[in-house]
């Protein structure tokens, strides 16, 4: 027969062979085990020697199986293995309601082994979290989460609006109780202040003040229960937070109130408990609602994907899912539709809006053979369209992905105010306890000194600061997107506002990016199939260039398949077809193979080689794009720096940088070349931003402070890029710099205005100048401010 054994949390006892052993102890079951592990973890063993043989309620299970977060299904639909091999997911945690919430949960999940970053953003609760999944289970990290009081589930935006409609009710309700026992009490406050300078008896007083305690208890716990919660789970994991402060202010006038109406002495002070969990309920609202504007906004690329495409199968239009469209599938798109996927037209025509993307609002007429990008919409075009990338890997889907993402990574100076908002409640604590017992040794009574001490710690506001800089970047990124801009991350905003040298390369970024050939110089027959054939297989956009023209001029060309090729970087192309060998491309390829040639133009010079021998000479000329002498003027006006870094020769990028007002110019640079300059301006602590599209950039672009990519450059400069520029112009450039100078502006200010207003409100309360009332009321109305001057970036940042 089994030796029956204690549980080693509930004290309960069982049979052995029904027990979960682990290690020295058992437990009855996995509740158990688990409340028993977490508090040893966290340093709380002492707590069973305080229990002693005591028999516990074993944990009820209140939410669904965690274990389902590491199913296959959940990890197909919801997990992606990022560049390093860690997982990564995206989750909603529900239950945060201030920026102590945010930096409980970081701080421990961060001390989970295996878990790599954990991010969570303030403005919609969404927390990115990456881990070693050979460490650590998913499943696991959830309860992490659930065990000190909070809940997660996955992100899929097509739920979270329910989600957040639930929350708002939730509020809702809370306030609309809190409202209505608010002004029934201050009804009755009225009678006692009245009462108060014309006589009252004591009955009739302690009838008033029972009233407004029975009206005050359900605002305090009922309404005020989020902040007690808070309070509860900061203390269980030593943080002192923005809840502690407003449910001991609350509580401790409460418990006076009652003491003072069971003595039937002295005055007593519901109404003050019923208002200050109104206001800053009130005020935490409609914080709500203005992150919830600005992260609409921030949203509106990826806002109502259709879940389903039409596809072309067997001659008949099919009805698919978007996820299980492939690459090569035909697809239909309709006049008004939105286009979820990117492909090239094969039939039919039309113009497409794309400004949710570029933000220009003129139409984009495209036909047969044209590009057609996801997350544009047919305006009268009805076209099909071959899939070239699936969902997952679609423009729409990055660009979602990354404006879901580019909040996460928090500026410094975010940093630095988290830093200080984690000791500014203890603070505060500390200065109200201080505060009572300075006035009371003073000589005054238990009552004054007791209010004034509660108003110390109401009228603290630690949020305003929390909130200095979340909300501002939050603007400021949904702004950027609606100009077609695109900040990978918010510590970029902060990062751009402080540069002080811009790099730019010159084909694609200062220029249009497709040159056109003006003049031919021939020195020998040659075949035009080969010259064709050699520039189609490259990308630069002067072969580009070349490829164009000998459509126009020969249609009927055809093409041959090169037995070796490869490029030669800052330099040409190199092939051979039999035992013909060819050339092409600038001086530099023809000293690297023993070729010299006495040849002067302003324009780019393609040489075309055959056999060791030039046989044509083509001359291109690249426009100068719009905005960029307006570019470098303004730059040059706030003292940046500009650079021109180009592969071309000195007469070319003399003529270019004299175009546009460049006087610092470096020629004929590789890949190498141009990181290597950007690394000596980092040894002159000079802060970088780098301006590119090709893949000739990608070393400058990874090097730069700042790497700044245009939309049309090729899909690698676009992943290593901070910044995107879907819309290819230099004005969305000036645009990048100037929202990033007014947002960084107004975080300053943010933080100025929440240290000011508690540098000058805490002494106040202090001295006795503030009464809990106008205590609560300051405290939201300090956040508000916060809020609203974060949204007046969509105004200012025109003026800058």
């Amino acid at each position: 027969m089994s030796n029956n054994v204690i549980c080693s949390h509930c004290h309960l006892e069982f049979t052995e062979s029904v027990m979960i052993k682990d290690g020295s102890h058992f437990f009855c079951c996995n509740g158990c085990q688990g409340v028993f592990n977490l508090l040893s973890n966290e340093g709380f063993e002492s707590f069973y020697d305080k229990t002693s043989n005591t028999k516990l309620t074993p944990p009820s299970k209140i939410y669904e199986d965690s274990s389902t977060f590491d199913t296959e299904s959940f990890k197909d639909a919801f997990i992606k293995v990022n560049v390093d091999g860690f997982n990564e997911v995206s989750l909603i945690i529900e239950g945060i309601h201030c920026s102590a919430c945010v930096w409980l949960n970081e701080k421990a999940l961060h001390r989970m082994d295996g878990v790599i970053e954990a991010n969570i953003n303030f403005t919609n609760n969404k927390a990115t979290i990456v881990w070693a999944g050979n460490v650590v289970k998913l499943s696991s990290i959830i309860e992490m989460i659930r065990s000190i009081g909070y809940n997660a589930f996955a992100y899929d935006a097509s739920i979270q609006e329910a989600h957040a409609n639930k929350e708002r009710k939730s509020y809702y309700l809370k306030m609309a109780v809190a409202i209505f026992a608010s002004m029934n009490i201050m009804w009755i406050a009225v009678a006692q202040y009245a009462g108060y300078f014309s006589g009252i008896t004591q009955d009739v007083k302690t009838i008033l003040n029972i009233a407004e305690g029975v009206l005050a208890t359900p605002v305090l716990f009922y309404s005020g229960w989020v902040f007690f919660r808070g309070a509860y789970y900061g203390l269980k994991t030593k943080v002192v937070n923005m809840d502690l402060l407003v449910a001991t202010g609350a509580l401790l006038t409460y418990i006076y109130s009652i003491f003072i109406t069971v003595a039937e002495h002295g005055e007593a002070y519901f109404d003050s408990v019923s208002m200050i969990i109104t206001f800053v309920l009130i005020g935490k609202f409609l914080e709500v609602l203005s992150k919830k504007n600005a992260a609409d906004t921030l949203d509106v690329i990826g806002k109502h994907i259709p879940s389903e495409v039409n596809l072309v199968i067997n001659g008949a239009i099919v009805a698919c899912k978007l996820d299980n469209v492939k690459v090569g599938d035909r697809v239909v798109v309709a006049s008004g539709e939105k286009v979820l996927l990117d492909g090239e037209i094969i039939s039919g025509e039309g113009s497409f809006d794309e400004s949710n993307l570029t933000g220009e609002s003129e139409p984009i007429y495209k036909s047969v053979g044209d590009t057609i990008i996801s997350g544009t919409t047919s305006i009268d075009a009805d076209v099909h369209f071959i899939a070239s990338k699936d969902f997952k890997h679609s423009t729409l889907s990055n660009l979602v992905t990354l404006l879901e993402s580019a909040i996460n990574k928090k500026p410094k100076i975010q940093q630095m105010a988290n830093r200080l908002s984690e000791h500014f409640s203890s603070a505060i604590l500390a200065f109200s306890f201080l505060t009572f017992f300075v006035w009371w040794i003073l000589g005054n009574d238990f009552e004054l000194s007791f209010m004034i001490g509660i108003s110390v710690i109401v009228i603290a506001c630690p949020c305003a600061l929390a909130l200095a800089t979340p909300v501002a970047t939050l603007v400021g990124l949904s702004l950027g997107a609606s100009k077609g801009i695109l900040f990978k991350e918010a510590a970029q905003l902060e990062t751009m506002a402080k540069v002080d040298t811009l790099v730019l390369d010159k084909t694609g970024t200062i220029t249009i990016g497709k040159p056109e050939v003006v003049n031919v110089h021939i020195y020998g027959e040659f075949d035009k199939v080969l010259l064709h054939s050699l520039t189609k297989l490259s990308k630069h956009p002067v072969a580009s260039g070349i490829y164009k023209y000998l459509i126009e001029e020969n249609e009927d060309l055809k093409e041959i398949i090169y037995d070796e090729f490869s490029q030669v970087p800052a330099s040409g192309i190199k092939a051979k077809y039999g035992d013909i060998e060819v050339l092409g491309g600038n001086l530099k390829l023809l000293e690297q193979n023993g070729i010299s040639i006495d040849f002067t133009t302003d324009n780019t010079v393609f040489y075309y080689v055959v056999n060791k021998k030039i046989v044509a000479i083509y001359e291109l000329s690249d426009k100068i794009k719009d905005g960029a002498l307006e570019l470098v003027k303004e730059l040059n006006s706030r003292n940046i720096k500009t650079v021109m870094l180009t592969g071309d020769n000195e007469h070319i990028a003399k003529k270019v940088a004299q175009q546009v007002g460049i006087t610092d110019f470096l020629y004929e640079q590789t890949p190498e070349n141009k990181a290597e300059y950007i690394d000596s301006l980092h040894e002159q602590k000079r802060v970088v931003v780098m301006v590119g599209d090709g893949v000739n950039d990608i070393l400058a672009l990874s090097s730069a402070d700042i790497g700044i990519v245009m939309g049309s450059g090729s899909d690698i400069a676009v992943e290593i890029g901070d910044v995107v520029l879907l819309n290819n112009s230099l004005k969305s450039l000036q645009d990048a710099f100037k929202i990033s100078r007014t947002t960084y502006g107004l975080i300053k200010q943010n933080l100025f205005i929440s240290l000011a207003y508690n540098a000058i409100t805490i002494p106040l309360a202090m001295a006795g100048y503030v009464i809990p009332l106008v205590a609560a009321i300051s405290m939201s109305v300090s956040s508000l401010l916060v809020v609203g001057n974060s949204m007046r970036i969509r105004y200012k940042w025109k003026q800058n």
